[in-house]
């Protein structure tokens, strides 16, 4: 999956456990996908598209073009 050009935000990856952690043994794979959108954002050498997370969009780090 792709990365935030501007945070390096990517997938995570753990365990799912039961809310009684009773099958401590029987953990399944997870994977948490990351809000990664393709913009197009203003560069000094002009428009580029590029993977860019919601939080720094909405933080204001980059322009879209």
């Amino acid at each position: 999956m792709a990365k935030c050009a501007i945070c390096e935000k990517e997938n995570m990856y753990g365990h799912h456990l039961s809310y009684s952690r009773s099958h401590v043994s029987r953990r399944a794979n997870r994977v948490w996908k990351t809000n990664v959108k393709s913009v197009r954002i203003k560069t000094e050498n002009g428009t580029k598209k590029t993977y860019v997370c919601t939080a720094c969009l909405r933080a204001g780090k980059v322009e879209r073009a």
